[in-house]
């Protein structure tokens, strides 16, 4: 039987990004990057609620061994949030780390290891999505009040999957094209020996039409489910078998952004896209901008890890 893709009843995000599956409380968790909202869908319930933060914000992880606290990143800066989930608004938020010296730049995509280590990047921002500097980014870990920068001269720090079972990090610079691996060290929280293992393209053109590899996730099988930003679709690329393409789903939506598996056996894949404005269009299917689970997959994800402060 053919993978269900299915289109859910929330509202549609301008840049739907950061999925984020929550074990304890079996909901979902995802940002929406231009409206500035964090957003909570419950499937058991088919409930949606959001909370306005006010700045750019691209991820929301909640905090390991706490009720209602969430890390979530605000423009290029980390903040702790109170968030029962349901107000409009965040009952308080504290700053935790700044970066970068360069005021434009804003954090992206992000994830923590299974040690609680939050690892993301930033990229430099512009007037229009087609014309966002290049290099001007970084890629981060932060953990125990210690921030340390591991790569520099990113374009768009994107896409992360680690697996343990084989000590393996995986990374995307959008404007690179490539689909990186690193030997990881969770212990010393460092990432080494850099090897492409997809390439989307070769060199990044702004007069084409700007597909590029964005978020992704892995499976228990340690498979990379990786969204393809203005392709509909998010590709299967196993590691093991570098340089091809598997399989991929075919999503309604344009704008795919990113993936996290859920669902109570973690076999459900939610996908993320956007609606706004890309080279002088804007897509305005009701396809473009929703968010999709996919069911039928016969693959399991792994658990999402929750931030240790």
């Amino acid at each position: 039987m053919a993978p269900k893709v299915e289109q859910l009843n929330v509202e549609p995000t301008s840049l739907g990004e950061g999925p984020h599956w929550d074990d304890e409380t079996q909901s979902l968790y995802y940002v929406d990057i231009n409206k500035h909202t964090i957003n909570k869908y419950v499937p058991s319930t088919k409930k949606h609620t959001k909370a306005d933060i006010g700045k750019n914000v691209s991820i929301i992880i909640p905090v390991k061994g706490e009720t209602d606290q969430f890390v979530i990143t605000y423009g290029r800066e980390i903040a702790l949030i109170t968030w029962d989930g349901e107000s409009e608004k965040v009952a308080s938020l504290k700053i935790l780390y700044e970066v970068d010296e360069n005021t434009e730049n804003v954090f992206n995509d992000g994830k923590c290891d299974p040690s609680g280590r939050l690892w993301t990047g930033t990229m430099g921002v512009a007037p229009t999505d087609d014309q966002i500097p290049e290099g001007k980014g970084s890629f981060y870990s932060f953990k125990n009040g210690k921030v340390t920068k591991h790569l520099t001269e990113i374009g768009i720090s994107n896409g992360i999957a680690i697996d343990i079972a084989t000590n393996k990090f995986y990374y995307v610079d959008s404007y690179r094209g490539t689909l990186d691996q690193y030997d990881f060290d969770i212990k010393e929280g460092t990432i080494t020996n850099e090897k492409p293992i997809y390439t989307l393209f070769e060199k990044f053109d702004r007069e084409a039409d700007l597909k590029v590899l964005d978020g992704m996730t892995i499976d228990s099988d340690g498979n990379l489910w990786v969204a393809v930003f203005n392709q509909s679709r998010v590709i299967k690329v196993n590691p093991r078998k570098p340089g091809i393409i598997e399989d991929f789903i075919q999503i309604p939506g344009k704008q795919v952004t990113s993936a996290a598996f859920g669902g109570p056996n973690l076999d459900e894949l939610y996908v993320t896209t956007g609606r706004f404005t890309v080279k002088g269009v804007t897509p305005s299917a009701p396809e473009d901008g929703g968010l999709y689970r996919v069911t039928g997959l016969n693959v399991r994800g792994l658990p999402a890890e929750r931030i240790i402060l």
